[in-house]
């Protein structure tokens, strides 16, 4: 447990920001899995708009900090290259 002014107060950051970057995560998942069900329906409309928001949505998180670029990136492609594949067919 800390005992410092300065720790009691970089422990209490720590926690707010914990909890911030868990939510944003979780959004991150729900955003994902919006795109996974458009796939999943074969609606290539909705799969474009889910993706459009998602990209948005990593891309974002990123920039905060909350994940790393190239695990956005990363996730950005293959939810790319997956919609690509039901409007190619």
């Amino acid at each position: 447990m800390a005992t410092h002014t300065s720790a009691l107060k970089r422990q209490k950051q720590a926690e707010k920001k914990h909890l911030v970057n868990k939510s944003v995560k979780s959004s991150l998942k729900t955003v994902a899995k919006k795109v996974e069900q458009a796939v999943e329906a074969k609606t290539a409309d909705a799969a474009k708009e889910a993706l459009v928001k998602a990209m948005k949505a990593f891309d974002t998180a990123a920039s905060a900090g909350v994940i790393h670029k190239s695990t956005a990136s990363r996730k950005v492609s293959r939810l790319s290259s997956k919609v690509n594949k039901i409007t190619a067919a």
